[in-house]
């Protein structure tokens, strides 16, 4: 009876050979290795801010500790402010991700059609713009003088359209098929109707990308809050962070009702506890995104 011949094949149907499938498994081992050194400053960070004062000044590294305290989450709560600034960071980054995408959308609809008279003129003044600004001091003293200073305006306005995010999108526009639009015009739609029926649903890829990005920059943004917020119950999680991380360093075990038998938390688990409160809400949002990323990013990038 004859044996019969066993082919591999990767996921399109082509036959794979040995020397393919070999580089396969290193780049997938030099991958996982990647992928480990990057998780593991990660989760020394998890790890130290449950861990003691002792544990963190005798052990160099450990992802495990010995003695689980709380108290760092403790005095971030109870001390820090820290609540109020995850509710303020929150509005901001919905509410400032809403307007970004509302005007860059809108902006790079009708850059992405080759007969919009005046094309080339409006795309060299959005790249202008990347390579000079008006300043720090101008911008503050417009801001000012028309009132959005110690206001959320102020930090959605200055950056209201990344041009980078921008031509992004208008790349991904062009990509679509003119059929679909020339069918709908022929159906009596207008531009707009067009524009939200059609053009929206279909670039759900990029929308996610660049949303991610403007959300991700809105949340970590701590330049323009320390600059343009002065009210404290304004201030953003990431000036939160600052004041925290400020104060840690006076703790003292006077304080001990605040906390167990293990005492006043140490400073760096302080600093570990509010950054990992500040990073765990925006890393939720990747997994809803993932799959949209690469190509929303990937077809976006084309030049058109």
């Amino acid at each position: 009876m004859a044996k019969t011949k066993i082919i591999k094949r990767d996921a399109r149907g082509v036959k794979m050979s040995l020397g393919y499938r070999i580089t396969d498994v290193i780049i997938y081992a030099l991958m996982g290795c990647v992928g480990i050194i990057t998780l593991l400053p990660f989760l020394y960070i998890a790890a130290g801010s449950f861990a003691t004062d002792r544990e963190l000044t005798e052990r160099a590294f450990f992802i495990i500790p010995r003695v689980w305290s709380l108290n760092a989450y403790k005095y971030s709560i109870n001390n820090g402010n820290i609540l109020l600034g995850l509710k303020n960071s929150f509005i901001l980054t919905l509410f400032g991700t809403v307007v970004n995408m509302v005007l860059s959308t809108t902006f790079a609809y009708p850059l992405s059609k080759k007969h919009f008279k005046g094309r080339n003129f409006f795309l060299n003044m959005v790249i202008v713009t990347m390579l000079f600004s008006g300043g720090m001091i101008p911008t503050f003293m417009v801001l000012r003088a028309y009132g959005l200073y110690d206001s959320y305006w102020a930090l959605i306005l200055i950056g209201a359209i990344s041009p980078f995010n921008m031509i992004i999108i208008k790349n991904f526009f062009q990509e679509l098929p003119m059929e679909l639009e020339e069918a709908a015009y022929m159906d009596g739609a207008s531009e707009f109707r067009t524009f939200l029926t059609i053009i929206l649903p279909l670039s759900k890829p990029v929308l996610a990308s660049i949303s991610l990005f403007y959300a991700v920059g809105y949340w970590n943004d701590y330049f323009n809050a320390m600059i343009y917020l002065q009210t404290p119950s304004k201030y953003t999680v990431q000036i939160m962070l600052r004041n925290i991380v400020l104060k840690a360093s006076a703790i003292s075990d006077i304080m001990m009702d605040y906390y167990d038998q293990n005492g006043a938390p140490p400073d760096k688990a302080v600093k570990m506890a509010t950054t990992l409160i500040a990073t765990v809400p925006i890393l939720v949002i990747y997994p809803f995104v993932q799959k949209f990323f690469t190509k929303g990013v990937m077809v976006g990038a084309v030049k058109g």
